[in-house]
């Protein structure tokens, strides 16, 4: 009976001592996971962070090309689009390339785009801008949404200064004949466009 008793205790020794033993490593491998998650972790914002200086470097390259076909005035980069074109698809394709529907913000910038019409697209033309009120008849916004500060509508005609359009005409164009003034027309006409990029 002592022999087996001091098996039994021997036994129950052996359990308690390899249950220590065992403990330990778990400890490490928790640890070492716990390091290999934070380096996995560090190398994936490396990557992003190379990711994001690409696609920033990119669009740099992007700008630049634009600048060079268009003109720069301002903190943004202005670039004609010859081919006439529905107010939506105008807005669309610009947007296809990064920038949206051209809006001047000041006198000197409009009179730039005015001269640019001239000379890229030609004399007496009508270029869609980045002006609307199709949300709110007389409320003209730009694309974003927000309110313009700057207007340039053709008030010359008493009778009917601009906008006149009513709930007919909702977009907004520049027009070099007018030099440079700002007429409602419907938005379902085909006409030229410019297309506006921010300079980062």
């Amino acid at each position: 009976m002592e022999f087996k008793g001091v098996c039994v205790l021997l036994g129950v020794l052996l359990l308690v001592n390899c249950s220590f033993q065992q403990t330990p490593p778990k400890k490490k491998l928790i640890k070492k996971d716990t390091a290999r998650d934070s380096a996995i972790e560090d190398l994936q914002k490396q990557i992003n962070d190379i990711v994001q200086e690409l696609n920033l470097l990119k669009e740099q390259q992007a700008l630049q090309t634009v600048c060079l076909k268009g003109i720069k005035s301002h903190g943004k980069c202005f670039l004609a689009d010859t081919v006439r074109k529905r107010y939506h698809t105008a807005s669309e394709d610009c947007n296809a390339l990064g920038g949206v529907l051209g809006t001047p913000t000041s006198r000197d910038e409009n009179d730039q785009l005015r001269d640019y019409i001239r000379q890229s697209i030609g004399p007496n033309e009508q270029v869609w801008l980045g002006v609307n009120d199709m949300v709110t008849e007389g409320t003209w916004v730009d694309q974003t949404g927000s309110s313009i500060t700057y207007k340039n509508w053709d008030t010359s005609n008493q009778r009917s200064p601009q906008p006149d359009g009513g709930q007919s005409h909702n977009c907004a164009v520049l027009s070099d004949a007018s030099n440079g003034k700002w007429f409602d027309e419907n938005c379902r006409e085909e006409k030229p466009s410019i297309c506006q990029f921010n300079i980062v």
